[in-house]
């Protein structure tokens, strides 16, 4: 069965009890940032009172991937420690999402060497990028809403 023959099956309550648990997802993000290098001071100014990302429900920074549903890629990877990248993403639990903050971690930025990598979507999918050289805290927001446009859209399919 295709996609749009499962969704006309689904019936009413089905429907409306996503809807209810992609709007509770939307307000509630808990993040891990994986910061690594000078976007790190960018993505801590929106936490401060000025900016408050806290009105986007996801105040609180995890400190393990295993409770955390939205990573913050923050700065250039390397080839070293992709597989640290990947391995912390792997640890997630679903429904994960992952936003590429910064143009090092959207696309290797200026470092177009042998060690960096060209962007994180090499190792794992990514769901925002953000560009900037490091990204105002508007296109921050920018960012997050857009996530939470994408999380209360689209169906959650639980692998």
């Amino acid at each position: 069965m295709n996609q749009e023959q499962d969704t006309l099956q689904e019936g009413f309550f089905t429907t409306s009890v996503r809807a209810a648990l992609n709007w509770g997802r939307k307000y509630s993000l808990f993040q891990y940032p994986f910061v690594t290098a000078c976007c790190g001071m960018e993505y801590m100014s929106v936490s401060c009172a000025h900016h408050d990302v806290a009105r986007f429900g996801a105040e609180f920074p995890r400190f393990t991937p295993r409770q955390s549903d939205l990573l913050w890629v923050v700065g250039t990877i390397t080839h070293k420690n992709a597989p640290v990248l990947k391995r912390i993403y792997d640890q997630m639990c679903e429904p994960k999402w992952v936003i590429a903050f910064g143009v090092c971690a959207s696309s290797g930025g200026f470092y177009d060497n042998y060690a960096a990598v060209p962007g994180i979507d090499h190792i794992i999918p990514v769901d925002v990028y953000l560009p900037g050289c490091p990204p105002r805290p508007e296109q921050v927001f920018d960012g997050l809403m857009m996530l939470q446009e994408k999380i209360q859209r689209g169906p959650m399919m639980l692998k």
